[in-house]
């Protein structure tokens, strides 16, 4: 008989649990993979505006901040607890360090385009449309649910306006809020189906979470309901509306703190705000057709934008409010042919609501548009034109759909990636607002306080008055413009500023002090003492008035009337590296050595690459007799400047008090030789 043909060696393949595991990670890695490698310059970025703000003080870091973030309204800009004590908590991890920060957020932008893609796959699946799909369904089950999801998902990770976002640490609140909103929703779904009270009570801790992260997230039921209204063309009172009467009690209640705390805390009040009802009307109109503009079309796009003039006399401005009122009544019209155009535009508008106008907030000083303000609303854009597209490319010829598809989606990266760049430090970013926008006077009043920081102090000044010039009634500026001249050496020109600065805001504090440093630079000393009590009398806890004041007192002869003011400098800013050394001076003054020595110690750790810090210590420690414990302090000092001249000579001089004459001979030697190579300078 002939021999049996051999069996043939099995196919290896993928057990089902393996590749439905990876076509489930798969989609997942590469949106994330996609969004570090397009913000790879963020990720390289520093701190710009308001990222200090938000990064936690010295103050808060410990497990008393952390209260304080919770239940003291005001401890932050914002109440956002959820979003501060995820700062809180990362301060603790890597401290300042910027990097952490926007690899974080990063990673917050890519789960939030996750998220999205699972809940749309869902909701295009008609997975919660229970007992059957209804025929509504069953023609949106002609889309490919997963290619759309993804699409969408893509879509708001690459887009160039969700930079704003996402390169800028203190909008973690838009990233942290919408994972949470994200989650909320699709823990809602869940319970829209089984009805299971556990699954209930997730949705609806995971909504508070996101209205403790930014109120924004307020908006979440009518969003719901919107979604349920699609899915089935109509609501049930008892089915769709009950269970979502506490998430909208729950949403009042935080859109309510929310416009509190702008109105009290933040400043969102005065002039600038004071809005008739008809120009709300046209900015909401208005705004809402900026923002689909610039998803649409994603150029110029401007950290602060150009402040609009309303003007409800002017018929053209009209034009905004008419044409959204028209769009939404045609699409109402056609609601019976097709739901899904009219939810995905109630659900952009809904979601952008809390910032069209209609409530103040404070950017609206400068600006009425920004791009973060449309972070969440945009998912309902994204949804929709990633649905549409994907029908169009299930048709013929399907390689130049995609290829178009591809091209877009490559061309959206390429922008982003360029845009985040804008975001690498602060004059980088102001550098290219004013490019855009000239007549930014914010752009030019920060450009400044970055420049100053870096000590290029007569670079800030034409930034300064530039600025004046748009708003001449601006006390940030002419106090900024005030403290620039003083430290310029120009006191007489700074004064007026300052004056004038007062005169628009009495109680400001910081005009206050800088008034007293420029009073006490032109050498009128009562009055510069007299302005610095007046900032404390306004602000108790402001530690540099108080050294400020201390200095000023002891150059009067008022020892001990300075000496209790660095103290209480020292007790409200601990880590005050100057208050702690000239407390330390006043101690030796007084003969108290011994208490001044914990304060050189506090400041030498504080400010380790100081030579000075070191070099004070090691003085009141010789004063001490501790002269080993000196010489390790002298000799820090060298480390962090071998180039000191007075360094080498203190350095010498203990030396020889501890009979090492060769070593202290040496240093003499290094100090006239430095002190050569300078002209005879120190």
């Amino acid at each position: 008989m002939p021999a049996r043909p051999a069996k043939p060696a099995p196919t290896p393949h993928l057990s089902a649990a393996a590749a439905v595991s990876w076509s489930t990670v798969a989609p997942w890695a590469f949106v994330f993979g996609v969004a570090l490698i397009v913000y790879l310059p963020a990720l390289k970025a520093g701190l710009i505006w308001d990222d200090a703000g938000h990064i936690t003080r010295a103050d808060l870091c410990g497990f008393a901040g952390l209260w304080r973030i919770w239940f003291e309204v005001g401890a932050t800009q914002q109440y956002y607890p959820v979003t501060h004590s995820a700062f809180w908590l990362e301060h603790r991890l890597w401290g300042g360090h910027p990097a952490p920060y926007h690899f974080l957020n990063v990673l917050l932008h890519a789960a939030a385009a996750c998220l999205f893609a699972r809940l749309l796959r869902r909701l295009l699946s008609g997975e919660n449309d229970v007992p059957r799909p209804s025929a509504h369904a069953a023609a949106a089950s002609e889309v490919r649910p997963a290619v759309a999801a993804w699409s969408a998902a893509l879509l708001f990770a690459l887009h160039p306006v969700m930079v704003e976002s996402v390169a800028w640490i203190s909008e973690q609140k838009n990233t942290l809020s919408t994972v949470l909103y994200l989650a909320a929703a699709g823990a809602y779904l869940r319970f829209d189906r089984d009805r299971r009270p556990a699954h209930y009570a997730l949705a609806t801790g995971w909504f508070v979470l996101a209205l403790l992260s930014k109120t924004v997230t307020a908006t979440l039921p009518a969003a719901i309901l919107v979604v349920v209204w699609w899915r089935r063309g109509r609501l049930h009172w008892r089915n769709d509306l009950q269970p979502l009467l506490p998430w909208f009690a729950l949403a009042a209640g935080a859109g309510l703190l929310t416009a509190w705390v702008e109105h009290t805390h933040i400043g969102a009040q005065g002039a600038a705000f004071d809005l008739s009802l008809s120009e709300r009307l046209l900015l909401a109109g208005r705004a809402t057709w900026f923002y689909l503009g610039k998803l649409l079309w994603p150029t110029e796009l401007v950290f602060i934008y150009p402040r609009w003039q309303l003007d409800a006399a002017a018929p053209a401005q009209w034009l905004f409010p008419v044409a959204a009122a028209a769009l939404l009544g045609g699409l109402f019209a056609l609601r019976r042919r097709a739901r899904g155009p009219l939810a995905a535009v109630l659900f952009f508008g809904g979601s952008l609501f809390p910032a069209l106008g209609l409530f103040n907030v404070f950017p609206f000083v400068y600006s009425f548009v920004a791009d973060h303000f449309q972070y969440l609303a945009s998912l309902g854009f994204f949804a929709a034109i990633a649905v549409v597209a994907t029908r169009l490319l299930d048709r013929p010829p399907r390689t130049f759909g995609l290829t178009v598809a591809g091209v877009a989606l490559a061309l959206l990266a390429l922008l982003s990636h360029r845009q985040a760049r804008t975001y690498r430090d602060v004059f980088s970013l102001y550098e290219t607002t004013l490019a855009r926008n000239p007549t930014c006077w914010m752009a030019h009043n920060n450009l400044a306080i970055a420049l100053a920081e870096e000590n290029r102090v007569a670079e800030a000044v034409p930034h300064l008055e530039a600025a004046l010039r748009l708003r001449p009634e601006y006390p940030e500026a002419l106090n900024n413009l005030g403290d620039d001249l003083t430290r310029l050496g120009r006191p007489k020109e700074a004064i007026p500023h300052l004056e004038h600065a007062l005169a628009l805001q009495p109680d400001y504090p910081e005009a206050l002090h800088n008034l007293g440093l420029a009073f006490l630079a032109d050498g009128r000393p009562a009055e510069g003492i007299a302005a610095l009590e007046s900032a404390l009398r306004v602000r108790p806890t402001y530690a540099t008035a108080c050294l400020n004041l201390g200095l000023a007192l002891a150059a009067q002869g008022r020892s001990a009337e300075s000496l209790a003011h660095f103290e209480q400098a020292v007790r409200l800013a601990p880590g005050l590296v100057q208050a702690r050394l000239n407390l330390g001076y006043a101690l030796l003054l007084a003969n108290r050595t011994a208490e001044a020595l914990p304060h050189f110690a506090a400041a030498s750790e504080l400010a380790a690459t100081d030579p000075e810090t070191h070099r004070m210590l090691g003085r009141a420690l010789a004063q001490s007799g501790r002269l080993a414990e000196a010489i390790a302090a002298f000799e820090r000092a060298l480390v962090a400047d071998p180039r000191s001249v007075q360094a080498h000579l203190d350095l010498a001089v203990v030396l020889r008090q501890t009979g090492r004459a060769a070593e202290a001979a040496s240093h003499f030697r290094e100090a006239e030789r430095l002190k050569s190579a300078r002209g005879g300078d120190r």
